[in-house]
């Protein structure tokens, strides 16, 4: 094979620059991004579909294939549209997330729950609150529960039963009680008061999930991949303990575990609660 072909390859890395070195490194960062973010997902296969067949395009340019690379080139040209129609959801997600105001800490953040640390003066009950959710896990009690951030979920809480009022162990067990009118869907809770109950919030599109997570556990993840709220899960079948932040669940977190997790998290004028 005349290597000749591949010489404007051979010279773009022979003749490095400054310029070329952040233009390479930037190129890698997004593919990488790009991977993290549709990883899960139906959207995969379509990613590294995509990606060889631009890599394949270069190559039968490089290699003076006429025909092909007409051809290969006239789908790229129409790509884009293509990629707006197959990966709708997944941009939707991503402009989210761009959106927020939290997204460049967020991407510095790593899934240990113990090294989030995003300081802010919100009230919350902690004392309350952890009692409602071990009784509840103590019991099998099913509950979805959210703690507002920066976003207020304005889209959330339409989809839901105003309730606005200050924020107790009782109330919360009540709400979540099997017979009780709005113990299906979420309820959100922001500066210490219950906003809202039976709230209806997105479910996660993430195909590797395991099979014992339900649909309760599913939503948490989706509200946490497009906002900056934290969703806790209390498991109908188990009566296990979930947190859902920045799009990412952990399980059978322990009351005591969580408790430390949130006050990291909660905290107002230097003081825990």
């Amino acid at each position: 094979m005349d290597i000749s072909v591949f010489q404007p390859i051979i010279d773009y890395f022979t003749e490095l620059s400054l310029i070329r070195i952040i233009d390479i490194l930037l190129v890698l960062y997004l593919l990488y991004e790009l991977y993290n973010f549709v990883k899960g997902t139906a959207g995969i296969n379509i990613f590294i579909g995509i990606i060889a067949v631009y890599l394949i395009w270069k190559l039968v340019i490089y290699l003076k294939m006429p025909l092909l690379s007409e051809i290969l080139g006239q789908f790229i040209s129409v790509g884009v549209i293509a990629i707006i129609i197959v990966f709708q959801q997944e941009i939707r997600k991503f402009l989210l997330v761009l959106g927020n105001p939290r997204f460049m800490s967020r991407t510095r953040r790593r899934f240990l729950f113990w090294r989030f640390s995003i300081l802010q003066d919100i009230n919350l009950d902690l004392t309350s609150l952890l009692r409602a959710i071990k009784n509840m896990s103590a019991t099998s009690t099913g509950a979805l529960i959210v703690l507002t951030r920066k976003n207020e979920l304005d889209d959330v809480l339409l989809t839901g039963v105003k309730i606005d009022a200050q924020i107790s162990n009782q109330l919360l067990e009540n709400l979540f009680y099997k017979n009780s009118p709005l113990h299906d869907g979420a309820v959100v809770i922001t500066d210490n008061r219950v906003i809202a109950a039976k709230c209806i919030l997105p479910v996660s599109d993430k195909d590797d999930l395991p099979q014992s997570l339900g649909l309760r556990h599913r939503a948490a993840l989706g509200l946490s991949e497009t906002t900056d709220a934290i969703v806790l899960v209390v498991s109908e079948q188990t009566g296990h303990i979930a947190v859902a932040i920045g799009g990412e669940l952990r399980t059978q977190v322990k009351p005591a575990d969580l408790m430390e997790f949130l006050e990291m998290q909660f905290i107002s004028k230097g003081k825990k609660r």
